[in-house]
């Protein structure tokens, strides 16, 4: 159900190698063109200064996209591997819409075991989950909605989910940063449900003196506080969150101890399961259930029976559309999710191992002997990913003659309008970049549509202590790319 088809595979391979000399002419100009180091522009240095980051923290490497004369127009410590945090994300999603095309969707097989009878199945439903990166609460809804479509409410036996299609260490989610509450730091999952993480929205009621609380998605067995009184009139919204005073660490509970200001208007808080391995059955039963569905066993882990054949099959949103939420929103377990999903088609069962492996061999085959990336876990998620930045503009070389090219760049964020960089001061429209900021680095990554009407590949990474305050030199980058007239 999940694997390419016979023919697929024919028509991928034909693919490969029909366009092998072509991408092998393009990578070996760009891989005998290693750019000498230039001198920062004026405003670049200026901005440096004022951000008090010396030279050394940064690499930068501006290019023509399509290799044209001059090949490099800036080039600064080019090839020191430096921590790209999410830029990282660039070399994956790149890698997937080459192997996997940008038309591939994750299927997640539904098997009903047993006979149904006046609305009641007695037997078990099995869920299979194969990697979706994608299914958020309005799809597990669809999913249940589907279920009872064979006419079952009543399930007498359980739910079991199968997750063996991934073969992935236990994950400690404090362990990058100690903010295991936080979404990104979300691990992967073979049956991923709503990114495992939970979304309160609060919503004040004046009149009333306090703020209702949604919780989406419903959870079994968890005691959820329905409102929270409201501060004191005129109070300022300022750290709202940290006013609730919330009391998140038991799995089965959620509570306030402190108030919320009307001042903030509605606020949505996402927050990681405290749970995450048993997040997956708490999610299934809780739609279960809210949909009027009943059930006399449990949710559990277990494995699909050898020839049980699918009742249904839930299929996911595009790769292209999953790319653009990985890169314009920088999902960290996202990018974990298609990075394994190269190995879960090449190998049948998806490990971190097989996954850098299967990326390896493609980009020996796509840029030859430019240097391969250290991409750990895929995601930039990482004080171990090391790249240079030479390597990464190059890809996006080869990239940018791709026939996936107009999918990649239509992932990324747009600056000054949208994703992770709407906010930036550069000349809003001018460029199409990924950005990945950690403690410690911040930088960015794609394409500058420039004054003349070329198209220019800029990568830029700081790595430093004071990395936070680049912005203002990332910018001045952007700016001084765009204007080559």
């Amino acid at each position: 159900m999940f694997s390419v088809s016979f023919p697929r595979r024919r028509t991928m391979l034909r693919h490969v190698l029909g366009g092998a000399v072509a991408w092998f002419a393009l990578v070996g100009a760009v891989g005998a063109q290693t750019p000498a180091s230039s001198p920062l522009p004026p405003e670049v240095e200026a901005a440096l200064g004022r951000a008090r980051l010396p030279r050394e923290a940064l690499s930068v490497v501006v290019m023509d996209a399509q290799g044209g004369k001059p090949p490099t127009r800036l080039a600064h410590r080019a090839q020191v591997p430096v921590n790209p945090a999410s830029v990282m994300k660039l070399v994956t999603t790149y890698a997937a819409l080459e192997q996997l095309g940008p038309a591939y969707v994750w299927n997640t097989p539904v098997y009903v075991q047993g006979t149904v009878q006046d609305g009641s199945l007695r037997g078990n439903v099995y869920i299979q989950g194969q990697g979706d990166p994608k299914l958020v609460m309005e799809r597990l809804w669809l999913l249940m909605r589907r279920l009872q479509g064979q006419g079952i409410q009543v399930i007498v036996g359980d739910i079991v989910l199968d997750r063996t299609a991934f073969d992935v260490p236990e994950h400690d989610p404090a362990r990058f940063d100690g903010e295991p509450l936080r979404p990104y730091n979300a691990s992967p999952d073979a049956l991923l449900i709503n990114y495992k993480s939970s979304v309160m929205t609060f919503v004040p009621d004046v009149a009333a003196g306090l703020a209702r609380i949604q919780y989406d998605p419903p959870l079994a067995g968890v005691s959820r506080q329905a409102s929270v009184s409201l501060a004191a009139a005129g109070t300022d919204c300022g750290d709202w969150r940290g006013a609730l005073r919330a009391e998140l660490a038991d799995p089965a509970k959620v509570s306030f101890q402190g108030v919320y200001p009307a001042a903030c208007g509605e606020r949505v808080w996402p927050v990681a399961a405290t749970d995450p391995r048993g997040f997956a059955a708490r999610a299934v039963e809780g739609m279960w259930r809210e949909l009027g569905g009943k059930l006399t066993g449990s949710v559990r882990d277990g494995k699909v029976p050898s020839g049980l054949k699918p009742a249904f099959v839930a299929t996911s949103p595009s790769l292209a559309e999953v790319v653009r939420d990985v890169n314009k929103y920088s999902n960290n377990v996202m990018a974990q999710q298609v990075l394994l999903t190269l190995a879960l088609q090449k190998n049948g069962v998806a490990t971190f191992d097989g996954a850098r492996e299967v990326l390896r061999l493609w980009w020996q085959t796509r840029l030859g002997d430019v240097e391969l990336p250290l991409v750990d876990n895929g995601a930039g998620l990482s004080r171990d990913a090391r790249l240079t930045v030479q390597a990464l503009a190059r890809m996006l070389q080869v990239a940018w003659a791709s026939p996936a090219m107009p999918e990649l760049l239509a992932s990324l964020p747009i600056s000054g309008v949208d994703g992770t960089l709407r906010r930036s001061q550069s000349r809003a429209g001018t460029a199409h970049l990924k950005t990945g900021s950690l403690r410690d680095v911040m930088a960015i990554a794609g394409y500058v549509h420039a004054a003349s009407g070329r198209r220019y590949v800029l990568v830029a990474v700081v790595n430093h202590a004071n990395a936070g305050a680049a912005r203002p030199v990332l910018d001045s980058l952007i700016d001084w790319t765009a204007r080559d007239q």
